[in-house]
Parts: structure tokens; sequence; C-alpha cells
């Protein structure tokens, strides 16, 4: 029977639960905990709990600025034993990075000892550290005693904390906060104190003010390790919608280091770069070669500011090398701003004026609060001084009273209903000491009460208007900022300025080397002078053993430069951003100018002076694929580039044109092949298209190169042994796309493949370069103009194993005519 009764008596207490709704109602309560109890800051104070516990525990353990310093244990195992009851690391990390110059704007623990550095270098363990409250986190406390803020139950219901602080700063915004809760993140950034408060008194005295005039007062962010904001976009977006990302760039400066050499000092850093990584980075980045020029590298921070020196070669732009770094390393970051805080308890992203009018109305509430309490306690006081004063009117009576009575309890009693006084009053006369007899502390006693008469109309006064109490908000944070106020410390830089003014740079005709390898420099043309067929040449670039020069493009300095890579994609450069060097100088891996893959290299450059939807670009692949797309479609191109076709497999990208839309397009193959055909067979094409069929290849053929088939002019051959014919453009007919093309010459072992396939005039210079960079200059009217069939002549003498690499095409200048001439 009793085993039953057992049974029934179990089975009532198992309850049938869906785990399905558990799971979603336990993890609800979860999140909601993590989110209000942990990572979020409140909008009031600008503070986590476990920031706020740290502060309150100093608070009640009196450890203020003008007491001594405690060790950071005592104060950990008082926060963990009475508010805290989590991880003592957790706790000691919070008041770590409070004590940090460069993680709070302005510190709110003044820490003595080793508590870590801008190098990632841990704190000391906090046996060894000691610490106290900062002068600045006194405003965050004061009043806190006088019912301006709620208490709440401690996690053992033994003591009471604060709910939020009274927050005398806009800490929020000041300082900053960052944390990650379950489904969202808040990453506020630090502003100046000085800003900050003048937004404050602007809201005070426009409630109505709109972000944008907010905006002019405050500039932005403001972080403690200084730095340069760049641009202003990432700051309105920010301030009128809680997210936004701004960029913020190293303070860097050239110095002249002697010896015609340049340095690139470091003197800032962004927020929450580790600068023995960032030191670490550069060093690999010169290491590899990937930022080519950098010679030493060195850390002369001391305790009186950074100084990062970066020593550079003769022959490199230290402009470049510095924009190269910016790309590459933490010497420019970003820093996404989502402005999300505790309201009443419910998280929610605020804009710039949200933030400031939640704190404004906190504010008001903490001053009415503050009123009302010393309005009590004068009000409390002033009635006891009025007891006072009747016991003193009538003190012979209240002598014999208090004589004649029993005991204390019946004196009190005795003295109420003589006189109507109530209790309190009565027991002030019976605690009042015989020296207020006298009549200097009678006068005392009549200027307090006066003087608490006037406070009280006062106090009163503030509670019955809004305007008064606001006016007490704005007269006491004046007064903070002109304690706690400095100077912005953060540049913001409303317009970026390019790697060089284009107004100082000259305008001319300049010539664009780069090789196999990827190192290219900028030459004027007339570096080079016309010489006669079949001469040895000049050199043109200094190249190593394994490299050799594969592109020259003659254009205007003030030109862009759009590259194109064999994988199909485009970057944009004006020419004068690539360095101009010697004619021996190997150049400047094309790198350190633009953002190119591992495994990537740039087959075709075209000048632009402008974009225009008039203008098109014709591509052509290694297997023939033909493209046309507007030129107006890559106005716009990233720092990391563009596609600008989509290639198939195992194809690459081998020429482009700008055309104008009625063009002849001719194609020539490595075997000897060509086509000519209308590009109108070429349909318009968006950018990320593939194309269409140029030209039927056999096996092992590929295309070398396209050209635009403009009337009246030749066509040039070039082969790898230094061949090279003239042949008129009639003697290439007009085909359909796609077609296998016509023979243009006959290949031999002698005479090698075909490396060149041009559209030249008369008018018109020649440039052949071999592997070894040797570069000659030969004027088309000095070749000889043959037939499609003819095999012929040498051009440049080709030594041994040594081949042409590449053919280009020179306008001859003025100067270089006249000198002709002579």
């Amino acid at each position: 029977m009793n085993g039953e009764l057992n049974d029934l008596a179990e089975s009532e207490r198992i309850q049938s639960v869906n785990i399905s709704e558990e799971m979603k109602t336990s993890f609800l309560d979860y999140a909601m905990s993590v989110i209000v109890s942990r990572a979020l800051p409140d909008v009031r104070d600008g503070l986590k709990p476990v920031h706020r516990r740290i502060l309150y525990s100093l608070h009640e353990q009196g450890m203020t600025p003008d007491k001594p310093y405690k060790k950071s244990a005592h104060v950990v195992g008082n926060v963990l034993a009475q508010y805290h009851p989590h991880s003592d690391t957790a706790v000691y990390d919070a008041m770590v990075r409070m004590a940090q110059d460069f993680s709070f704007r302005y510190m709110l623990i003044d820490g003595h000892g080793n508590f870590g550095s801008v190098d990632g270098d841990a704190p000391a363990a906090m046996r060894y550290t000691e610490a106290r409250m900062a002068s600045i986190t006194l405003e965050l406390l004061r009043d806190i005693h006088k019912d301006t803020i709620d208490f709440m139950p401690n996690y053992d219901g033994q003591k009471q904390e604060p709910q939020f602080l009274p927050a005398r700063f806009p800490n929020l915004l000041v300082n900053g906060s960052a944390g990650i809760a379950v489904g969202m993140a808040t990453n506020i950034p630090p502003h100046n104190l000085n800003e900050v408060i003048n937004g404050i008194l602007y809201l005070i005295d426009h409630p109505e003010a709109t972000i944008d005039e907010l905006m002019k007062l405050i500039k932005g962010p403001d972080f403690p390790t200084g730095g340069i904001i760049l641009g202003l976009d990432g700051i309105r977006k920010a301030f009128r919608t809680g997210r936004g990302s701004i960029q913020i760039r190293a303070k860097t400066r050239i110095e002249e280091a002697g010896n015609g050499k340049m340095r690139i000092v470091v003197e800032e850093l962004p927020y929450q770069v580790n600068k023995a990584k960032l030191v670490e980075k550069i060093a690999e980045l010169a290491r590899d070669k990937k930022v080519d020029g950098i010679t030493d590298l060195r850390d002369e921070s001391d305790r009186n500011g950074m100084r990062v020196v970066i020593e550079l070669r003769r022959d490199v732009n230290p402009r470049i090398i510095l924009n190269n770094l910016y790309k590459h390393t933490q010497l420019q970051t970003g820093f996404g701003i989502n402005m999300l805080a505790l309201v009443n308890g419910k998280p929610q992203v605020l804009n710039i004026k949200q933030a400031l009018y939640h704190y404004l109305e906190h504010q008001v509430e903490v001053i009415r609060r503050r009123t009302q309490f010393d309005l009590n306690r004068a009000e409390e006081r002033a009635h006891i001084l009025e007891g006072l004063r009747i016991a003193l009117d009538h003190i012979d009576e209240v002598i014999n009273l208090i004589r004649s009575s029993k005991d204390t309890s019946t004196a009190r009693t005795a003295l109420m209903e003589h006189f109507g006084l109530s209790e309190k009053q009565a027991q002030a006369i019976l605690d009042m000491r015989l020296q207020r007899l006298t009549g200097l502390e009678r006068d005392k006693i009549e200027k307090e009460y006066a003087e608490l008469q006037q406070t009280i109309a006062e106090l009163k006064a503030i509670l019955a208007d809004e305007a008064k109490i606001r006016g007490v908000v704005k007269q006491e944070i004046i007064e903070i900022k002109e304690k706690y106020g400095d100077e912005r410390r953060t540049r913001i830089k409303i317009d970026v300025e390019s790697i060089e003014d284009e107004d100082l740079i000259p305008e001319e005709e300049v010539a664009i080397i780069m090789s196999h390898r990827g190192y290219i420099k900028r030459m004027p043309l007339s570096n080079y002078r016309a010489q006669k067929r079949g001469g040895k040449g000049v050199t043109g670039m200094g190249t190593k053993d394994d490299d050799f020069v594969q592109n020259l493009f003659v254009t205007h300095s003030h030109n862009y430069l759009l590259f194109f890579s064999n994988k199909g994609k485009v970057y944009r450069l004006k020419a004068y951003e690539v360095p101009e060097l010697g004619r021996t100088a190997r150049g400047t891996p094309i790198i350190n100018l633009i953002q190119i893959d591992q495994g990537e290299y740039i087959h075709a450059i075209i000048p632009v002076k402008e974009f225009n939807d008039e203008n098109y670009l014709i591509f052509c692949t290694m297997h023939g694929i033909v493209k046309k797309t507007a030129l107006s479609e890559f106005e716009n191109i990233r720092r990391n580039g563009l596609f600008a076709i989509n290639l198939r497999e195992e194809d690459e990208l081998v020429s482009v044109r700008m055309t104008d839309g009625d063009q002849e397009i001719i194609i020539g193959t490595s075997t000897g092949m060509s086509i000519r055909f209308h590009e109108a067979d070429v349909r318009e094409m968006g950018r990320s298209a593939t194309g269409v069929k140029g030209i039927t290849l056999t096996d092992e053929d590929y295309v070398i190169d396209m050209d635009i088939a403009i009337p009246g002019r030749d066509v040039l051959i070039v082969t790898k042994k230094g061949y090279g014919k003239r042949t008129p453009l009639s003697e290439y007919r007009v085909q359909s796309r796609g077609g296998k093309g016509i023979k243009t010459l006959s290949i031999t072992e002698k005479k090698g493949q075909v490396i060149g396939h041009k559209v030249v005039s008369a008018e018109e210079d020649l440039m052949i370069i071999t592997q070894s960079g040797t570069v000659i200059r030969i004027n088309v009217a000095d070749i000889s103009v043959m037939g499609r069939y003819a095999q012929g002549v040498k051009l440049i003498a080709v030594d041994g194993n040594e081949e042409v690499a590449t053919v280009a095409r020179v306008q001859i200048t003025d100067e270089e005519v006249e000198e002709e001439k002579e």
C-alpha cells in the first residue's frame, strides 16, 4: 500500500514537456541574461555590469584618488565575493582595460604596475599590480547615495548594488564599449569629452536639433591612440543610423635619412592595433619582397612616445611604399561602428542624437532625484531647528518639564503635548547640549534656519521648473568639461590625399616598361633615340638572368593606366604613380602599386584619358575568344581590382584594345595565321561575360596579339629570331568572325614562331625587346614592305638561344624629328 502511494506521489512530481519548446525557452532566457547582465552597456552610464560592479566596489572601499593604492587581488576578491560571482580572470581583465591609456580614452582606473602594453604584452598577475579610482571616476559615482539611482539585491540577496550609476559625464560615447552577446554585438568607439559635452549643451538649448547640427560639434570618434580617420562618409552613416564603418590610418611622416635615402616614421597607430605584430608583418612583407625597398626596420618607441622607423632604399618612392603598407598591414584598418546599448533594459541601436537624448534624460532624472533628496533633508533639518527655536524661547519651562519627568519617554511625551512638537523635535531638544543655550549658539541656530529656508525655496523652485533642472545639468556638465576636457587626438581627413599632387606633376609623354617578373618603371620617352635597322640597341631595363621585359607602353603622364592580368582582372593607376627610374634600373615590383594575387601577372596595359559610353574595350584571349564591353563599365575600380572578362578553363587574356564601336579587328597567331573582321560581328556584352569565338585555332596554335585594322596601314610581323616584314593591310581581306583566317607567314626554324603581330604606319617607331632586356628602336619606314608570303628580313641581331620577348609601337616626338634633321 505504501509503495503504491509513493509511486503516485512520484508520478505527480514528474511533468511532461515538449523538448523543442523547453530548448527555445531556456535558450531565450540564457540569451536575455547575456544581453542584459553581461555583454551590453547601459545607455545611462555606458558600463557593463562587471565594470559597474568594479567601480562601485572601489567606492565602497573608499579607494578614491587621494587614498593609497591597494592590491588588484584585493579589489578583484571583493568584487567576486559581493557582486560578480564569475571568473576572477574576467573581473581582472575588465579592470585592466579601464587602466590602459591605449584602451580607454579617459581611464577609469588609476593603475600602479604593469597593466600591459600596446605591443600586446599581458599585464602582471593581480597579486603584483595595484589600483584605485581615477579622478574622473568620481564623477560617475558622485551623489550615488542621494537616491539618484535605483539599487537591486546582489546575487545572494545580502547586499544592494546599483542598477546603473549617476554618471555625471556621458561615458557611453566618451569611452565607448565593445561586446558580443547572443545574436547581437556592440562596438561603440570613444569620442572626445569636450565635443560630446558640447553636443549635450546644444541639445539642452535646442531640443529639436538635427543630427547634422550635432555633427558640427561632435566631429567623430576620438581614439586614445590617435591616428587619422579617412573621410566623413562612415562617420555620417554611423551618426545617422547607429551603424557604419570608418577607415583609420596610422600617423606617419617621411623624413630624410642622409645619403639620399628616405625613411618612414610611424608615430601613432590605429585603435586596437598590436604594435609588435605590425612590425612583424612589415618585416615579413620586406623579407618576401612583397613590399620591395625596405632596408631596415626598428621600433624606437619609449616612454616619450611611439616611433617605428622604416628605412628605405635610395631608388624607391617612399609614398608608394607607404601606400602599399597601408594596403597590406594594419597601418590602415577598418572600424565597424554598431551603437547598440540597453535602453530601459532593452537592446536598441542608437544614432548620435538618441544616445545624447537618453543620457540627457538620465541626467535630468538624477538632478530631480538629488534635488528632492536634498529638499527632504533640508526640510527635516529645518523641522528640527524649528523645535530647537521653540525650546530656546521657552527654555525655563522646558528645563522644569524635563526635570519633573521620571524618565526620557515621559519627558519626550510631555514636550510633545505641552509645546505641540513632533517626536523628532522633542528628541532633538532632549539631545541638545547645554552649550546651545549660549547667545552665540542661539545666533548660529537662527542663521542656519534662515539659510535652510532659502535653500528649501531654491530647491522647490528647481523641482517646479523643468528648465531649471536642465540648467543645473548644464552648469555641472560644463564644470566637468572645464576640469577634464582635452584636445582631440584623432585627426579627421575630409579629403583623402592622393599619392602625389597631380598639379605639380609635369605633363609629358612617358614610356611604361614592365618585366616578365612584374617589375615596372616610368621613363621619359626622350631617353630613347632612333637607330638604323639591324643595330644592337641600348639597354632599356636592368634585369636578372631569369627575367625579361614583357610590356612596354607609351602614354601621357596624367592618363589612367588600365592593367589587365592574365586572369582577366583589371586594375587602375595614374601613369605618374609608376615610379620614374633610370634607364638601367630594374623597376618597382608591380605588387607595390596594385593588389594582384599570387600567380597573376599583367598581360595588357592601355591608357585612358576619360571614361565614356562612346568607346569600347575589345578583349582577346589565348584561345581565340573575343568580347566587347563599354569603357564606362570600368570607371569605378576597387583597390583589389575587378574581373574584366570571365575566362574559361586554362584560357588567358592576351590583348585588350580600345575602339569607337566602328573598327575592324585583326588577330594573329603563333603559327602565322591571321583573321580580320568587323567589330560589329561582336555584340556588346557586360563586364562579367565570357565572349564569343574570334578565330578557330589548330591544336598547337594560340593567339599572340590582337590589333585595330586601320585602313592605309601595314601589318607588321616579327618573329622570335628577330626577323620581320611589313605587309599592306589591304592584302588581309575582311572575313567573318570565327573562321580559321589566312596565312601571313610561313614558319621556319631559322625565323622562329611569330611573336609580334601589329598594325603600324610609316610615321611610327618600333621598339623590339629581347628576353635579356636589350631594346632597339627602329623607324617603321626603315622596315621593308613585302607580301604575305615573304619571309622577312633581320630586324635585330639575336645571339645564341636568346629570343625576342615583345614588340611595341612608339610615336615619334617633335623633338626627335628635329634631331633627325640635324
